[in-house]
């Protein structure tokens, strides 16, 4: 649903304003590779997290805390 209403934002941008929508179809791919080491640092950060969390109850778990 929500890929149909960007199509149809993108089509009454083209319709409003043509070069500024065709800027925006070449730039969105580069936008898009420029943000992927981003997403991967934050996989990495997510995960490290979740390493520290389990690590520190970790203790409760082995005591038998049900939470």
């Amino acid at each position: 649903m929500s890929f149909v209403l960007v199509v149809i934002a993108w089509c009454l941008l083209f319709v409003v304003a043509w070069p500024l929508a065709l800027l925006i179809i070449f730039l969105l791919p580069l936008i898009w590779l420029l943000s992927l080491p981003f997403r991967a640092l934050a996989v990495v950060v997510e995960a490290m997290f979740a390493f520290l969390k389990a690590l520190l109850f970790l203790p409760a778990r082995l005591l038998g805390h049900r939470g």
